[in-house]
């Protein structure tokens, strides 16, 4: 609070005052009271006020400040009301107990959205498992009858298991440490299982996989399976038609592990690469292809965040695209490795 906006907040009863001692002064000198002692009034008159409005200015401000100091030092802040200073003042008091009342309607409605959110939660994780059911069922008939067309509905049905895993992925997300277990995990067997996952829709774009995953990481298999599924399908989406390559592979590094998801394909815009971790962004290259959600890498960082692992791309338009995941190694596994 500055003295400023103190002084403006209380120029009407400046005024107010101004507007007395003028009327006290006409009194004074109509009813014959000598100058000097009217004047003695006015500055004794002028200096108590000073004095009060000094006083009263430091008073607010500390007060102020003390406000300001639990506020900044709340992680939830609505509960202000609760940690406010006590004041002498009615104003303050009643300032005080309106906010009391105004969190716990907060509070309330917080609570109310939060069970909403873990009912619909709950719901979507009871439809994914399901759903999962008959997606089975159509890929181990497929399986049992092949033909052109079973492989075509295997492709197909392998698209609709993807988008509803991310469904369930995208409602875990909030809360992935009820659902990871951080263990050594073999990335070379997690990615072919991808790949294998994959490998009717690669046989049909015309897609070469090479995997070359030697070096162990400490991350939740099933959550970094799901990330390489979404990089490698990304690559995929946007590769030459007339055959391209995909190269899944590690590089350790004194800090860590990289995983390197590389393509030769469209390639990313210099001016969208910054873009492509937001929710909902698409990009040139997927308005012109296969109908995009913008979902799969903003959920991967989502995710890649929650685990500690660091997501990355390096790309040049039309030389093909990168996708690196930082494995984070401490400083005690780098020693006992070496």
């Amino acid at each position: 609070m500055k003295a400023a906006e103190y002084l403006k907040d209380k120029s009407l009863l400046l005024l107010f005052h101004i507007v007395c001692m003028f009327l006290l002064a006409v009194f004074l000198e109509l009813t014959g009271y000598s100058r000097d002692g009217c004047a003695v009034i006015l500055v004794c008159w002028t200096v108590i006020v000073c004095v009060w409005l000094t006083i009263q200015f430091f008073s607010r401000r500390r007060y102020f400040q003390e406000m300001e100091h639990v506020i900044d030092n709340l992680d939830q802040r609505y509960l202000l009301g609760e940690l406010m200073p006590r004041s002498f003042r009615l104003e303050d008091r009643l300032y005080r107990t309106l906010i009391r009342k105004s969190n716990k309607s907060v509070i309330e409605r917080i609570r109310q959205i939060e069970q909403e959110q873990r009912e619909y939660r709950e719901y979507i994780e009871s439809w994914v498992h399901e759903i999962k059911a008959p997606i089975t069922a159509i890929a181990l008939n497929c399986e049992n009858h092949r033909d052109i067309r079973s492989r075509y509905l295997l492709v197909e049905n392998r698209k609709v298991e993807d988008y509803v895993d991310m469904a369930l992925y995208y409602a875990r997300s909030d809360a992935v440490y009820k659902d990871y277990m951080i263990a050594e995990t073999n990335l070379q067997e997690t990615a072919e299982k991808v790949v294998m996952q994959n490998k009717y829709y690669f046989i049909q774009r015309h897609i070469q996989v090479e995997v070359d995953c030697h070096d162990p990481v400490f991350t939740d298999e099933k959550w970094i399976g799901f990330i390489l599924n979404q990089l490698v399908l990304n690559s995929a989406k946007y590769s030459r038609e007339d055959g391209a390559h995909i190269r899944i592979a590690t590089q350790m590094q004194n800090q860590g592990v990289l995983l390197k998801v590389t393509d030769d394909g469209a390639g990313i815009p210099g001016e969208e690469l910054p873009r492509i971790f937001e929710k909902g962004f698409t990009g040139t290259n997927g308005r012109k292809t296969e109908r995009s959600t913008g979902m799969g890498l903003y959920l991967c960082r989502k995710l890649c965040k929650k685990l500690g692992i660091g997501i990355h791309a390096v790309s040049n338009e039309g030389e093909g695209t990168e996708m690196i995941l930082e494995f984070p190694v401490s400083s005690y596994l780098a020693d006992y490795r070496s």
